[in-house]
């Protein structure tokens, strides 16, 4: 009996077939893994996960790790689309220092092409902040990343987070209110389309 169900086991994992998994055309469409499934109806809409440095072999960059979720596949070959990233805790706890302040602020936006993405931005001070300057540096990182988002697709969005564009552009306009040190965004995501109601055109 036991024979029989190895027999079927094996004969399970032989039906199965690999697909090489590859990140968007605005990453350079790299290469990062396999994943295996009975059918390409399966692998639709599996996440997978890689730092930002195995994508661009820039291994300074291995502490920004980036989710993808698979949305084709041709032949054996499955592609994604950017659902987001977030920064390990480890380099997070390495910008703190004493005397500082850390500011977070959680902005909701709406690219143009219709994505809605939910970004968590942090600032460290090079001095301690007190509560009106914290409230002027978070309405401050607000206001300019809603101005620019209307203009922003998702493929400029998360180019502009890789490249550490838009943390600089931010950093300009909130050293002018307070010394900084680092802005960071240290999480995205992108948000589920929500289904069409029922009779809804």
């Amino acid at each position: 009996m036991a024979k029989k169900q190895v027999g079927r086991r094996v004969e399970g994992w032989k039906a199965k077939s690999w697909f090489k998994v590859h990140v968007p055309e605005n990453l350079g469409k790299a290469y990062i893994g396999d994943t295996i499934a009975n059918d390409t109806e399966s692998v639709v809409g599996r996440i997978m996960q890689a730092t930002l440095g195995e994508i661009t072999n820039d291994y300074a960059k291995q502490h920004i790790k980036m989710r993808f979720k698979i949305s084709s596949v041709t032949g054996d070959a499955a592609y994604t689309e950017f659902v987001g990233h977030d920064v390990t805790r480890d380099y997070l706890r390495s910008l703190i220092k004493r005397r500082s302040t850390r500011i977070d602020c959680l902005i909701p936006i709406m690219t143009k092409d219709q994505k809605k993405v939910r970004l968590t931005i942090s600032c460290y001070t090079l001095a301690r902040a007190n509560v009106s300057q914290i409230h002027a540096i978070r309405n401050a990182m607000t206001a300019n990343i809603k101005a620019q988002a209307a203009a922003w697709d998702l493929n400029t969005l998360v180019t502009g987070i890789v490249t550490g564009e838009i943390s600089r552009d931010l950093f300009k306009v909130v050293k002018l209110l307070y010394p900084v040190r680092r802005i960071e965004i240290v999480k995205s995501k992108v948000e589920p389309v929500a289904a069409p109601e029922p009779g809804s055109k």
